[in-house]
């Protein structure tokens, strides 16, 4: 049995975070991630990041990532587990991991989880057939690869994610046939969709895939339109050739393993599902395990950051060893937080937070 002060299960922006903020504390950390890199979703987003310096603003995702992983990589109390997938965590604070096909036991005295987030499917005729891809499968294709997945893709989802991996496939020199979104509105920032709609790639608003055509492989997509009210339209549907579709719908809160620890939690449809009562440090009713960023509620990385220096914060003070600078720091990300939340874009992680807690920052 291995023992640490503190086990960070995660190594994107949040699990990244959380270790700067105590890789320079009296702690042993141990940062695990199941890739076999650190920077979680970082390494593969090539855009330009928007907030404050304090998110590395005008930055693209991967050069976020080297940041982050210089200011931790070589830290004396940090260790770094990578390729490793947690089996399971249990309320003997003891994690299980899988490893090279070794099974492996730590223990520690408090858990950080920034497991993030997988991405949610689509129900429709044919979802399995060959050249259908989730947003991250050809965001890992193209950024992490330098592969294309097709010549054209028909993009579903006009979140931030299927905006900004619609451009990044133009970039690359595939044709976007066109966004299918479910809803009348554009879901992500209005920059994105406004590059998109000038380089002529066609909006389907109020529709969403009836079947997937091929054999072997895609060859089309029927789309019909939907009422106000989401019902299809059976005499409204239009086919489109394409080669490949992208499915980019959203995500959901990677919280199993909160689960096992049977920590209060709720069903939060604004935060993408099932995600942990927080108090203000990111601590849950396990007074031993933190959370932070996608497992907590969907949003942008930056937030995840933000979310990831609070946790350290709180672990830090849950050891009895709190930062020298506490308060003043506690203070400066939860305002920073609030920067982001109250964008445009924020109105539905602050109703989720308001639903979830009582308010963003209770107690």
């Amino acid at each position: 049995m291995i023992t640490k002060d503190v086990i960070i299960i995660g190594g994107g922006p949040a699990g990244l975070c959380a270790a700067k903020m105590l890789s320079d504390q009296d702690v042993s950390v141990l940062l695990v991630d199941r890739d076999h890199h650190l920077g979680g979703q970082l390494v593969k987003q090539t855009h330009k990041f928007f907030g404050s310096e304090k998110q590395y603003a005008k930055n693209r995702g991967f050069e976020i990532a080297d940041i982050l992983i210089k200011d931790i990589i070589n830290k004396p109390n940090i260790e770094v587990l990578l390729g490793a997938t947690v089996a399971g965590l249990y309320k003997d604070h003891v994690m299980t991991v899988v490893k090279d096909e070794k099974y492996y036991k730590y223990k520690a005295k408090a858990f950080i989880i920034a497991t993030g987030a997988s991405e949610k499917s689509l129900a429709f005729e044919n979802n399995d057939l060959p050249g259908i891809y989730g947003a991250g499968a050809i965001q890992t294709l193209m950024n992490a690869y330098g592969i294309v997945p097709e010549e054209e893709v028909l993009m579903v989802g006009s979140g931030n994610i299927g905006l900004i991996v619609s451009y990044q496939l133009l970039q690359a020199g595939v044709k976007v046939k066109g966004i299918v979104e479910a809803a009348p509105y554009v879901g992500g920032y209005k920059v994105h969709a406004s590059k998109l709609k000038r380089l002529g790639v066609p909006f389907y608003m109020q529709h969403t895939v009836k079947r997937a055509i091929g054999s072997d492989h895609l060859e089309a997509v029927e789309i019909v339109r939907l009422t106000d009210d989401f019902q299809e339209v059976d005499s409204d549907t239009k086919i489109i050739e394409t080669k490949a579709l992208c499915i980019a719908v959203g995500l959901s809160p990677l919280s199993q393993l909160l689960g096992m620890m049977e920590v209060d939690m709720k069903y939060v449809k604004e935060l993408g599902g099932l995600v942990p009562v927080l108090n203000n440090l990111n601590q849950t009713s396990n007074p031993n395990l933190f959370a932070c960023g996608d497992v907590g509620g969907i949003e942008e990385a930056s937030s995840a950051m933000m979310e990831g220096y609070i946790a350290g914060l709180g672990v830090l003070k849950h050891l009895e060893r709190p930062h020298p600078k506490h308060d003043e720091l506690l203070h400066m990300y939860h305002h920073e937080l609030e920067l982001l939340r109250n964008s445009a874009y924020g109105e539905k992680t602050l109703a989720g937070l308001k639903k979830l807690r009582g308010g963003p920052y209770a107690e």
